[in-house]
Order: structure tokens, then C-alpha cells, then sequence
């Protein structure tokens, strides 16, 4: 039997975990203030007048206002210069000066008024009555469409240089509460795979990995959760139906969790029984791309060759080529921080050079319908040094968690 694999229960299991919060805190207002302000470099230097960030992370990340984007325009406007101001349902005022931590005037439209004509009102007091006005790429359409046809003075252009140029370098306190998120998760993992027994549903599994998330302190529990047995496990994002375990079943386990809005992403593969012959040729395989993947991550270098790195390990053994399956059907990894996927991402079309404080998942699945798949998913950060492992690939194929290394 996989060393570490079976053997408990779900009592038990649950019994051992404790709270792994404690000393974790959120941004702080100085922090966000000078995401706000970095912003506002980036937007003098781009000639971008002001930029919209609709509700969602974008607006969580730069004002600490957590709210969902929903149909009714509800975000800020952030200037090149001057202070950031709101719009908002006038009825939702009171809620959402609750959730503010950067302070900021709320401008309101009642139901029947136009938040689009008002959009423009508040540039013009802002004293912007022309230039580029940046909308936040995950607004949606209709917010987009409603302001260029309420105020066809502006140049309406992607907010993406301000929003993701911040975003995707992440700061020490965003790398403390990734790791955070990410330890917390891996404990579940181990904690998971001791209580896999024959005939467990995935469903029972999700149900404890869930109660096992809100026992290591995530009071929402799992953020998401995939569990897949057997060939199901060769389908990235699972099946309509997945079977229960069996013995000698491949295990797919695929989670996370959110702290302060920070995201945990990790994967774990194994065998529930005694791996054959073809289960430890494929582990193998799949390892030695993400190890590529990572000694590939290295300053300067573009998201492009990381994935170029792993995609090649697999092709020379016989897989692909390119997307084609067997092989690796999808991207090698993603960004990460208060979304799950986020820029950059390592794949073939991202140019974009490695830079200190960038975030990735790694990931570079095999999958063989009508078999088996293996996805190691561990996330990296980038240093002045080169990449540095959150959480350290799975040790063997016999001992995953590495007891007894």
C-alpha cells in the first residue's frame, strides 16, 4: 500500500487538524494605499487619464472593498492623480461604506437613473473631460458598452497595464498568506489521503476535505475541489459521473482555499493500493516536466519557455505533440494571488519576462484517456534568485507526502 495512503478515518483524521491562522493578517490600509498609488504611476506613464474597477478582486485589491460584481454598476474611479471616488446604488451606501478600507466619496444613481451617464458627471468633476479612461478587463460588457455610449468623448481602453501591472508582482505580506493558504491546504491533502478506503464516493472525499479546510481555520472551508479515481482522472476538470475507489485506482486530488481572499491551488497524485508498472512510468513523467517547468523559471525569461520546458519533456517520451492527447492538453501554469487564474500564465503565446514577485502554479498534466492522468500541481515564486518552491513537488510515487524521506 502508497505509504500514507488509507488506513484512518475521517474522525480521526479531522481530530488531529488544528487552526494554522494564527500570526496570518491582512493587507493593511498603508499597503493598499500604495497599490493606489503605484497604479497611478503606471497610468501617467501610459497617458491613461483615469482608470473604472468594477466590483471583484480588482476593486478588493486596491481599495480593500470586498463587494461582487452583480447588474448593477457598483466599483471606483481611480485618477492619475487625486483621490479614488465610488459609484454605487444610492440603497447600498450605508453596506458598502461598511466594507471600505480606503475611504473615498460614494457617488450614487437611484434605480431608475443611468450609473453610466453618472460615470462621466464624476470624471468631469475629477476635471477629465477627455483622454484615455481605462475599464477593468473583468467588467462586463454592458458597464463597458453603457459608458462609451453615454460618454463618447473619451478613448475607452483595457485598464490591464494599472490592474495586472500591480497584481501580478506580488508583495511580502501576498507571499506570507500564500504560503500561508498553501500550507494549510497541503496538511488537508495529507490529512485526505489517509481516510480513502474501497468503495469511497467522491463525494464523501469533497465533503471532508471541505470540514478539514474549516478545521485548519478557512471558516468557508474549501474554495474549490475536484476528486477523481481512477480513468475519470485522465479529464483535467473531471466527469459527469465519477466512480468510487478501487483498489489499485490512480487518486486525482485537486484543491484549495482562500485567506484574506489569498488562493491555495494544489494538486496531489497517487495510487490507493500498489502502483503498476505503467502508474509509475507516467508519475515519473509528469514529474520530471514540472521539475523542468521550474529549473526553466528563471528571471528574464518568458512564461512562453516554461511551458516550452515541460511540453518538451513530455513530447521526447512520446506524448503530444503539442496539445494533442496522450500529452498535455492545456497551459503549464497560472498566476495566482486573490484570483485562482490570473496573469501571467505559462503558455506558449505569453511573452512576458519572469520578474521578482511573480506567482505560478505549475502543472503540467498527462493525461491518457481511456487510462489514467497525473497532475502535479505545486506553485513557485520568483526572486532575485530565481523560483522558489510554496509547497515542494510530491516526493514518490510510493510515499507522496514524504514520511519517509
Amino acid at each position: 500500500m502508497t505509504i500514507g495512503v488509507g488506513g484512518s478515518t475521517a474522525e480521526q483524521e479531522l481530530a488531529k487538524l488544528t487552526d494554522m491562522t494564527q500570526g496570518a493578517a491582512p493587507i493593511s490600509r498603508d499597503e493598499y494605499s500604495a497599490r493606489i498609488a503605484n497604479a497611478q504611476s503606471i497610468m501617467q506613464a501610459e497617458g491613461i487619464a483615469a482608470i473604472y474597477v468594477n466590483a471583484g478582486t480588482n476593486l478588493y485589491y486596491f481599495t480593500g472593498t470586498r463587494w461582487y460584481a452583480s447588474e448593477r454598476m457598483v466599483g471606483a474611479i481611480i485618477p492619475a492623480s487625486g483621490a479614488v471616488e465610488y459609484i454605487a446604488p444610492a440603497f447600498e451606501v450605508d453596506t458598502l461604506l461598511g466594507y471600505m478600507t480606503i475611504e473615498g466619496k460614494v457617488n450614487t444613481w437611484q434605480e431608475d437613473e443611468s450609473p453610466y451617464a453618472l460615470f462621466g458627471n464624476v470624471l468631469a468633476q475629477m476635471g477629465i473631460s477627455s483622454g484615455d479612461i481605462g475599464i477593468d478587463e473583468s467588467a462586463a460588457f454592458f458597464i463597458f458598452d453603457g459608458v462609451r455610449q453615454a460618454h463618447p468623448q473619451f478613448n475607452y481602453v483595457n485598464a490591464k497595464p494599472a490592474t495586472a501591472g500591480c497584481r501580478m508582482i506580488k508583495s511580502a505580506t501576498e507571499l506570507s498568506l500564500l504560503q500561508r493558504a498553501k500550507d494549510m491546504t497541503l496538511e488537508v491533502h495529507k490529512a485526505v489521503a489517509r481516510i480513502l478506503r474501497e468503495g469511497i464516493t467522491t463525494t464523501e472525499v469533497e465533503a471532508f476535505i471541505n470540514a478539514a479546510h474549516i478545521k485548519v481555520g478557512i471558516s468557508a472551508g474549501s474554495y474549490f475541489c475536484i476528486v477523481l479515481f481512477g480513468e475519470d482522472s485522465a479529464y483535467p476538470h473531471g466527469v459527469k459521473s465519477p466512480k468510487a475507489l478501487e483498489l489499485n485506482d490512480t487518486v486525482l486530488i485537486d484543491t484549495g482555499c482562500q485567506l484574506f481572499g489569498y488562493n491555495s491551488d494544489i494538486t496531489r497524485t497517487y495510487v490507493y493500493g500498489e502502483p503498476c508498472a505503467r502508474q509509475r512510468e507516467l508519475w515519473q513523467c509528469e514529474q520530471d516536466a514540472q521539475i523542468a517547468a521550474f529549473e526553466a523559471a528563471q528571471l528574464g525569461a518568458s512564461c512562453a519557455s516554461v511551458d516550452r520546458a515541460a511540453r518538451d519533456v513530455l513530447e521526447a517520451k512520446g506524448f503530444g505533440p503539442g496539445y494533442d492527447v496522450p500529452g498535455l492538453p492545456h497551459r503549464t501554469g497560472h498566476g495566482i494571488g486573490l484570483d485562482i487564474h490570473e496573469w501571467p500564465y505559462l503558455v506558449l503565446n505569453d511573452q512576458t519576462p519572469l520578474a521578482a514577485g511573480m506567482c505560478f502554479s505549475n502543472e503540467p498534466m498527462l493525461c491518457v484517456p481511456g487510462e489514467f492522468g497525473v497532475r502535479h500541481e505545486d506553485h513557485f515564486y520568483m526572486t532575485e534568485q530565481g523560483p522558489v518552491w510554496f509547497t515542494k513537488p510530491a516526493h514518490s510515487i510510493d510515499d507522496p507526502f514524504g514520511y519517509e524521506a
